[in-house]
């Protein structure tokens, strides 16, 4: 159950501080559900290829 709670913690963490980048460099900004449904698939990604070896 934390891992799940730090996962959701970590995907609002990486969404803010992407969207607070793509601002700053006057990009623009990609949506935060985008962004969260990114980093999920890509940690979850991670996590089963770690789970593999």
């Amino acid at each position: 159950m934390e891992g799940i709670l730090a996962l959701c913690v970590m995907a609002l963490l990486a969404a803010f501080c992407i969207r607070w980048a793509a601002v700053r460099m006057r990009m623009q900004a990609p949506t935060r559900a985008a962004v969260i449904i990114v980093f999920v698939l890509v940690v979850l990604a991670l996590w089963g290829q770690s789970m593999r070896t």
